[in-house]
């Protein structure tokens, strides 16, 4: 709205009031404002508009979009309509409705910039980069500015990437874009330094790379100045893409004795002087080196050059890693050609431990060292840990055995050692209680820290967290080993830590895993939201919320957890064309290829596929009863059978599986093949809860059929073409239910804090999928039944009651399997049984099914039993014989009844051992619990009680809800 500030318009007095109450959020009172001016000047289109946007906001969807598409129709050309539009456009989700807008504004005032500058970003927007390099040219002759004109050119780079056909892009649009830049150079009308920018793009892109070299090295090359080093990089770039290594080279070798701590120089250094020896190069004898200076070409040369950065480190004032770092990497480069012995730089373990002595202090220390531990040979990594500890000042405390640091930089070099020691694999090789000892040293130094975090804000991390972590680590470990008591320490002792550093996401992102894994999610959300995600994080992070809040049964949650995660999904569409539209306005054209790689990486996202399929799964168990609400809820989703609307040969795996610190060695940390199978387990799993949703969605469709089995009218309707779809998916099924077993057949075990396991495995091992299987085929055989007739189906019929037999059968193994206590006692201490509350969703999920098509079956069979009514009367016969179907059905329905009656009973039972179970009494053996700890273990408990009470109440209801349903399923 804020756009009718500068609008010279003689209503805009009138206008103004409308304007403050949509601003301010009162919409009905917008549209009497509205209303009123509208009977009095009844041809003031933008009043029409404000009424639109108020009744658009009000959800008056429909009338808000015809109002708006009358006042379209008379083509308006002032600001403030226009204005409106297109704030109400874009409300709507409906960009595309604006280029219209501006395409009719241009044809009747055909002068003016800002009507074409704003039927170009109207482009931008749906992304019609054609229509947008045309704009631009029609923009440039009529105000020929610079600016103008590139936007086409950029339009015409836009043509080329998203052009199927990769030779016409090659061919055809970069080369034109090419000539316009030459056209401009030229003419020496290159003004500012996105124009170059565009040109080097253009030539990069073309595999131009020399001359995209000569315009960087060129006079244009000075107007590259935004960016440090801007130039150089571009010129290392080239440089390697044409293989020239000496320049490579000498331009690193040049930058690095400016700043001797880029690593990234470090890094290219090495590769060109190790491609220059593989290539037998040498210098020439009279001539320049290269373009960029003298080139070094052997591995002496770069051992002193190393060796010349430290001695000049050393008169620095500044402390660098940077040199020290660069002989490690040396040493490491050399040992893999196997000629390390031959050029004596030094013991890797000395070096290390001089750099320990050097930077231990700074909280670096660990990441830098952390890539060359793999130089230590494993039968020297406890000295080397001794080592770093003799150096470390730690002054013995007269209470108690342990050495404690006095000031922080003692602390952090100690926090190093230990992070090392975890590392190199020391504390995995030790007994259970070596490891308890050490998670008593270690909390005990974490306490200890506390003292010099005291002025520490709340928003601030606690120097000595990383003890309480790798304390946790520990434990975790024990627990893994089958310690039960361990997994409970563990959240005391996060719980406590959280305390003292509410700010702490490692903390919260550890004890989301752990309540997950326990089966607990009401204070996950809690800790979710504490987290505060910011934009992509929703969908790296996303997953460790969305993963379990419905499969623990927490459905409002989830509920909330979905959208919350959708609704980043949807902005990103519209966020990321404005994105587009602020890099054309300022000329940062090389963006715009980032941001749309940034929208179609969203668009494809793993993560939304799976949060978009289960929140519709979710809404339709929640709100769908009977087939009429199912019919309703499907339309409201726009819900096809015969659409997928998943990219699934473009999927991304967004999520970040790292984003807990782990301390453990390689062999134990999460690998490439573990992402690469995790993303094979989740897209198989996703593909049979698509199938499954679109399987349900189809069930609408098929109705009551009516004509008989040779009728044409069947295929003309659609609704035979219906059933082919269902046994169509339903064969698609059944290929992905397959794939999931054999890939579960592989038994893959993740590392605990690696990607979390889907429910595929339950969902196999609890009968739910057999369960759900067999119904689809119900379906399939009463849509039989139903375009045969009863008359001459008994085989049908005979069928279809085996089917209703083997359902309650299976049902009832599901609910078997949902039987046992959540939470139990024993010998003091707790254990919690998920995988029974996992079970107990599968089993509602699995019973909504078996109503959505027994509610099918209904709408089938009631009209064949009216029909056979008819006939009793008109024969006035006393007993016609009812078909076996009847009865199959209805003693199904009873059993149904019955078998949701005990379940909830069962529900009822772990509601009042839930209530009655006092966990305040319990004692853990071996874990040594202080005064204080008991507080934070008394918390947790109560935690993970509140959420199984919760799950089960939430689970409860629903059931209770599907019973009052499967009552009314009497034909």
């Amino acid at each position: 709205m804020a756009a009718r500030g500068h609008v010279q318009d003689p209503n805009d007095r009138r206008l103004r009031p409308i304007y403050d109450y949509l601003d301010n959020g009162n919409n009905k009172m917008a549209i009497q404002q509205a209303d009123k001016l509208l009977k009095k000047h009844k041809d003031l289109h933008c009043a029409k508009v404000l009424k639109a946007i108020g009744l658009q906001r009000t959800g008056k969807q429909d009338e808000a979009y015809a109002l708006a598409q009358e006042v379209a129709a008379l083509e308006p050309t002032d600001d403030n309509s226009l204005q409106a539009l297109t704030i109400l456009y874009r409300e709507m989700h409906r960009p595309e409705l604006v280029t219209k807008l501006y395409e009719a504004a241009v044809k009747k005032v055909p002068n003016s910039e800002e009507y074409h500058s704003h039927l170009f970003m109207a482009y931008a927007r749906v992304g019609e980069y054609k229509k947008m390099q045309q704009a631009g040219m029609a923009l440039y002759k009529i105000v020929p500015k610079n600016p103008y004109y590139f936007w086409s050119v950029m339009s015409l780079i836009m043509q080329s990437i998203s052009a199927q056909d990769e030779n016409l892009s090659k061919t055809m649009f970069l080369p034109l874009a090419e000539r316009m830049v030459e056209k401009m150079v030229k003419e020496d009308k290159i003004e500012a330094e996105a124009e170059v920018e565009l040109y080097y793009m253009i030539l990069e892109r073309l595999e131009k790379y020399k001359e995209a070299l000569d315009v960087v090295r060129g006079k244009l090359g000075e107007k590259l100045t935004s960016e440090l080093q801007s130039r150089e990089n571009k010129c290392m770039a080239m440089y390697k893409k044409l293989h020239r290594w000496p320049e490579c080279n000498a331009l690193a070798r040049r930058l690095l004795l400016k700043n001797s701590d880029d690593w990234q120089f470090y890094i290219t250094y090495f590769d060109s002087v190790f491609q220059l020896i593989d290539e037998s190069w040498t210098p020439p004898a009279e001539e320049e080196h290269s373009l960029e200076g003298e080139v070094h070409c052997s591995i002496e040369q770069a051992v002193n050059f190393i060796e010349e950065r430290i001695t000049e480190e050393s008169k620095s004032s500044r402390p660098l890693r940077g040199p020290y770092l660069a002989k490690l990497e040396l040493i490491r480069r050399l040992r893999h050609r196997g000629c390390n012995d031959e050029y004596k730089l030094g013991d890797p373990e000395e070096l290390m431990f001089q750099y320990f002595k050097k930077f231990g202090d700074k909280p670096c220390c660990f990441t830098d060292l952390k890539v060359f531990v793999d130089l230590l040979p494993p039968s020297q990594y406890t000295k080397f840990i001794r080592q770093l500890l003799d150096v470390i000042p730690l002054a013995a405390a007269a209470e108690n055995e342990v050495a404690l640091p006095g000031d922080i930089k003692a602390l952090q070099q100690h926090l190093c050692v230990v992070q090392l020691s975890r590392l190199l694999g020391i504390y995995h090789a030790m007994e259970k209680k070596q490891k308890l000892a050490v998670v008593r040293e270690l909390m005990l130094r974490y306490r200890h820290g506390l003292e010099f975090g005291k002025s520490c804000l709340k928003t601030e991390l606690q120097f000595s967290d990383y003890y309480c972590l790798l304390a946790v680590h520990l434990l975790l470990d024990l627990w893994l080993e089958g310690e039960e008591a361990a997994v409970w320490q563990c959240l005391t002792l996060l719980e406590e830590g959280l305390s003292h550093s509410p700010s702490n996401a490692q903390f919260k992102l550890l004890l989301i895993r752990i309540y997950c894994r326990l089966g607990a999610f009401e204070p996950v959300s809690e800790l979710y939201s504490s987290l505060d995600a910011k934009h992509i994080q929703h969908d790296t992070i996303g997953y460790l919320l969305t993963r379990y809040a419905g499969s623990l049964g927490h459905y409002a949650a989830a509920s909330q957890s979905c959208n919350f995660a959708l609704r980043f999904f949807h902005s990103n569409q519209k966020d990321t064309s404005e994105y587009i539209i602020q890099a054309y306005k300022y000329g940062a054209f090389e963006k715009i290829p980032e941001f749309i790689a940034f929208r179609n990486r969203l668009n494809s996202s793993l993560h939304f596929a799976q949060v978009r399929t289960e929140r519709m799964l979710l809404d339709l168990l929640l709100e769908a009863n009977i087939s009429t609400s199912l019919e309703e809820s499907i339309k409201s989703m726009s819900l096809s059978p015969e659409e997928d609307d998943i990219p699934w040969k473009d999927l991304r795996d967004n999520r970040d599986l790292t984003v807990l610190f782990s301390w453990d060695p390689k062999d134990r940390d999460i690998s490439e093949e573990h992402r690469k199978l995790s993303l094979e387990e989740e897209t198989l799993w996703l593909r049979i809860r698509s199938l499954t949703l679109r399987l349900v969605s189809g069930l609408p469709t098929l109705g009551h059929t009516i004509q008989p089995k040779n009728s044409e009218k069947t295929a003309e309707n659609g609704v035979s073409s219906k059933i082919d779809t269902i046994r169509a998916l339903l064969q698609q099924l059944e290929a992905a239910v397959d794939s999931g077993k054999k890939f579960l057949e592989q038994k893959i075990q993740y590392p605990v804090l690696g990607p979390p396991p889907t429910r595929m495995a339950g969902f196999f091992s609890n009968g739910s999928c057999q369960c759900q299987t067999s119904l689809f085929y119900l379906v399939s055989d009463i849509y039989e039944l139903d375009t045969n007739g009863l008359e001459d189906s008994a085989e049908i019929q005979e069928r279809i009651g085996n089917s209703f037999k083997s359902l309650v059968e299976r049902l009832t193994d599901l609910f078997n399997k949902c039987k046992g206590d959540l939470i139990e006692v024993r010998d003091g201490t707790l254990k919690t049984h998920p995988n029974l509350l996992e079970n107990l969703v599968f089993f509602v999920e699995t019973i909504s099914i078996a109503l959505w098509v027994s509610s099918y079956c209904d709408s089938v069979l009631r009209p064949f039993k009216s029909n056979l009514q008819k006939k009793k009367k008109k024969k006035k016969e006393s007993s016609v014989a009812m078909p076996p179907v009847f009865t199959h059905f209805l003693d199904y329905v009873t059993e149904l009844q019955t078998l949701t009656s005990n379940v909830i009973d069962h529900i009822k039972g772990l509601e009042i051992i839930l209530t009655a179970l006092k966990l305040e009494e319990l004692s853990f053996k071996d874990t040594l619990l202080l005064q204080e700890e008991k507080k934070f273990t008394k918390t947790v408990q109560g935690k993970v009680q509140s959420s199984y009470h919760h799950s089960v109440q939430e689970i409860g209801e629903l059931l209770k809800k599907r019973l009052d349903t499967i009552k009314k399923l009497k034909i």
